[in-house]
C-alpha cells in the first residue's frame, strides 16, 4: 500500500473513489457497451496510476475529476441511489453483528434468581403496598437507572375494566407492553424483562386482575424493578478446550426431554459441577432455619470440594457459620452451598453419563437444575459466561460472570 495513503487525505479520497467506481463497473459489466467499459476503465486506470506514482494533490484532483466525468457519462444511474447505499451499509452491519453473535459473543440476560448472588435475575417491589413511597426524579432517577432500577407507574385515565397484552419483543429486548382500562390504551415503552412465567410477569409482580374495575385517577401499576444482569456469552473458548468444573455455562434446553415442556425452548445458565463418567453426591454441612433440606458441599468420585476449589470459593464460604454451627438463618443474597434435593437428596448418588454434564444454580433453594432433570449432552453447551455489561453495579465486568 502507498505510504502516502496514511498521510494524504487526497490519496485516501482517490483510493476510495477508484474502488467505488470499480465496484459499479463490476455490477454493470454485463449491460455496458464496449465503448463505455473502455472509457470508464481508462479513467479509472489513470487515477490508479497517479496514486501509484505519488502524484501531487493537483494532479490527483485532475484525475479524480476526469473519473467523475467518465462515470457520469458511461455508468447507468441507479434509482434511489442514496437509499440503496444506506440499505447496503445496514445489511453489512447486520451481517457483521450476526457473525459476532453467532461465533464470538452472544448477549444473554438473567431472567430468574437461580444464580444469585453470583448473577441476579429480575426482582421487583410492588409500591402499591407502600403508598407513602415517592418515585424519585431528576438526578436520583438517573443514578438509579444506571444501577438497573426502573419504575413502572400506570394511572387510569378513565373508568373501566382492566386488560393487558403480552410484551412486544425484538431479539432479547422488550419494546412495548400495553395495558387497557375501559378501552383506553396505557402503553409502557421499553418495559423491563420481568422474568420467567408464571411468577415473573407484569401481572404477577403488580398483582393485576383481569376485568377489575378502576376509576379515573386510580393507580393501577406502581412497580420498582431491578433489571436482571445482562452479559456476553463467550462462544469461542469451548471450540478449543472442554468446559471446566465450576465454570458458569450457557446451554440450549431444546431436546432435554426430562425438562418441563415449557422450559425446552430456551437457554439456561448454571454452574457446571459434574463431568461425564463422574459419580456425584452432596455432603450435608448445615441446616437452614425454616427449610426442610440440609445444605452442603459436592463430593466428586469420593473427593469433596471446598472453598479452595477454583470457582467454588464463594459458594462454600458460609457467612455467619462457626465451627460448632449446625444451623444457619436464611439471608437473601448469601451463599449457602447446595441444597440436598431430588437426585442428590441425602444418601443419593448420581452417575453422570459419558459425554454429559451436570449443572446446578448457585441459589439451589430456587433453581431448576440437574438435581431435578438430570444431566444433558455436552453438545448442548453454547458458551460460558464472559462479561456483565449491564447494569452498572458491583457485578459489572468479568469478576462476577465467572
Amino acid at each position: 500500500m502507498n505510504l502516502q495513503w496514511f498521510f494524504s487525505k487526497t490519496v485516501r479520497q482517490a483510493t476510495a473513489m477508484r474502488k467505488h467506481v470499480q465496484k459499479l463497473i463490476n455490477h454493470q459489466r454485463d449491460i455496458l457497451a464496449p465503448a463505455a467499459l473502455e472509457g470508464i476503465n481508462a479513467a479509472n486506470t489513470a487515477l490508479a496510476e497517479a496514486v501509484r506514482k505519488n502524484a501531487d494533490k493537483a494532479a490527483l484532483e485532475k484525475e479524480m475529476e476526469g473519473l467523475e466525468k467518465a462515470a457520469n457519462k458511461w455508468l447507468k444511474p441507479y434509482p434511489n441511489a442514496g437509499l440503496r447505499e444506506n440499505i447496503e451499509v445496514l445489511l453489512v452491519a447486520l451481517t457483521v453483528a450476526m457473525g459476532i453473535r453467532t461465533f464470538f459473543l452472544q448477549p444473554f440476560k438473567i431472567p430468574t434468581g437461580s444464580m444469585q448472588p453470583t448473577l441476579f435475575g429480575v426482582t421487583s417491589e410492588n409500591l402499591l403496598k407502600n403508598p407513602d413511597f415517592k418515585i424519585p426524579t431528576g438526578l436520583d432517577r438517573v443514578r438509579e437507572w444506571f444501577a438497573g432500577v426502573s419504575y413502572i407507574h400506570v394511572v387510569a385515565q378513565n373508568d373501566g375494566e382492566l386488560e393487558w397484552e403480552s410484551p412486544l419483543k425484538l431479539a432479547i429486548f422488550n419494546i412495548k407492553q400495553t395495558i387497557w382500562i375501559g378501552g383506553k390504551a396505557h402503553p409502557i415503552w421499553f418495559p423491563p424483562d420481568y422474568g420467567a412465567p408464571p411468577t415473573g410477569t407484569l401481572e404477577a409482580r403488580a398483582s393485576l386482575e383481569r376485568h377489575r374495575f378502576y376509576h379515573r385517577g386510580e393507580e393501577v401499576v406502581k412497580l420498582k424493578v431491578r433489571a436482571g444482569d445482562h452479559l456476553f456469552v463467550d462462544r469461542i473458548s469451548y471450540n478449543f478446550r472442554a468446559p471446566k468444573r465450576g465454570e458458569i455455562v450457557v446451554f440450549d434446553t431444546h431436546g432435554i426431554d426430562r425438562l418441563p415442556i415449557d422450559q425446552q425452548n430456551t437457554f439456561y445458565i448454571k454452574r457446571l459441577v459434574g463431568l461425564g463418567g463422574e459419580t456425584l453426591r452432596l455432603q450435608p454441612d448445615y441446616n437452614l432455619v425454616g427449610y426442610q433440606y440440609p445444605v452442603g458441599h459436592l463430593v466428586v468420585n469420593g473427593t469433596p470440594l471446598s472453598a479452595t476449589t477454583p470457582h467454588f470459593q464463594n459458594l462454600y464460604t458460609f457467612t455467619g457459620a462457626t465451627r460448632n454451627t449446625r444451623e444457619l438463618s436464611y439471608h437473601e443474597n448469601q451463599y449457602f452451598g447446595h441444597a440436598l434435593q431430588e437426585r442428590l437428596a441425602p444418601g443419593q448418588e448420581f452417575q453422570v453419563s459419558p459425554h454429559h454434564y451436570f449443572v446446578m444454580g448457585d441459589n439451589t433453594l430456587n433453581s431448576s437444575d440437574s438435581r431435578y432433570w438430570g444431566d444433558f449432552p455436552e453438545e448442548k453447551v453454547i458458551g460460558k459466561s464472559f462479561f456483565v455489561y449491564w447494569p452498572l453495579t458491583e457485578r459489572f465486568g468479568w469478576g462476577y460472570s465467572r
